[in-house]
């Protein structure tokens, strides 16, 4: 799995989306990411829909590629402040 890949999947799924996807427990253990997703879609969304936003993004990565995935979302104001 190629962590860009789920990172471009991410951006193209969710409007005007950055998102970074790192390995938090090295690459040996490949399914359990984390991800920084910043987009101004996250805007007036509570905290669960944002990161539904993402897990419906990734829906089919989810379930056999994916074991865990570690949230961060941000709204480009929240991320710059």
């Amino acid at each position: 799995m190629d962590l860009s890949d789920i990172e471009t999947r991410i951006e193209r799924e969710i409007d005007d989306a950055e998102a970074t996807v790192t390995q938090p427990r090295g690459p040996e253990d490949d399914d359990h990411l984390a991800a920084r997703v910043v987009s101004p879609a996250f805007e007036g969304e509570t905290l669960v829909d944002q990161h539904e936003m993402v897990y419906d993004a990734l829906e089919e990565y989810m379930t056999d590629e994916i074991h865990a995935l570690e949230l961060k979302t941000y709204t480009p104001e929240q991320h710059d402040a």
